[in-house]
């Protein structure tokens, strides 16, 4: 088993219920155990105009290779309505795999670790509540140092 990030975003539809459905059928899938999620966070889009995200993430362990649990985010995207248009246009779902154990890994069609999380409040703001002592293999840092260098602005925790 591969212990894996992956962070969620959602801003269009029911995003909470679709954040918590989501989690609740990659938990189902054979081979993936859910471990850990962090709270919602309200956050500010990034690219086009667009309604605010809710963004959070998760720990699973994995027994699949990075490119099958890929596959597998991908198709549970579709199953809540993703539909790919625009860069960083809204979204039902967006399932992102941020970490792979300490994998580095680059290809055509994955990159680990995800190669924007570093820059990313609302990736490392939830990544961090559940997962601070895991280092990104890059740069070696713990994820609760790299919280400690992006701006955290516009990132509010939800109470619900």
């Amino acid at each position: 088993m591969a212990k894996c990030a992956i962070a969620l975003g959602s801003n269009l539809g029911n995003s909470l219920n679709t954040l918590e459905d989501s989690l609740q059928l990659l938990d189902e899938i054979p081979g993936i155990n859910l471990i850990t999620t962090s709270s919602w966070y309200r956050t500010k889009p990034v690219g086009p105009p667009q309604p605010d995200y809710f963004n959070g993430c998760a720990v699973l362990e994995v027994q699949q290779t990075p490119e099958e649990f890929l596959f597998l985010l991908q198709a549970v995207e579709l199953q809540f309505g993703r539909v790919r248009t625009e860069r960083w246009g809204a979204r039902t779902l967006d399932l992102d795999l941020l970490l792979y154990d300490h994998l580095v890994l680059n290809t055509p069609n994955l990159q680990i670790p995800h190669p924007r999380m570093k820059e990313r409040a609302f990736v490392l703001v939830p990544l961090a509540e559940i997962a601070a002592d895991w280092s990104e293999p890059i740069s070696g840092k713990a994820i609760a140092q790299l919280v400690k260098e992006v701006d955290c602005t516009g990132v509010e925790l939800i109470q619900h």
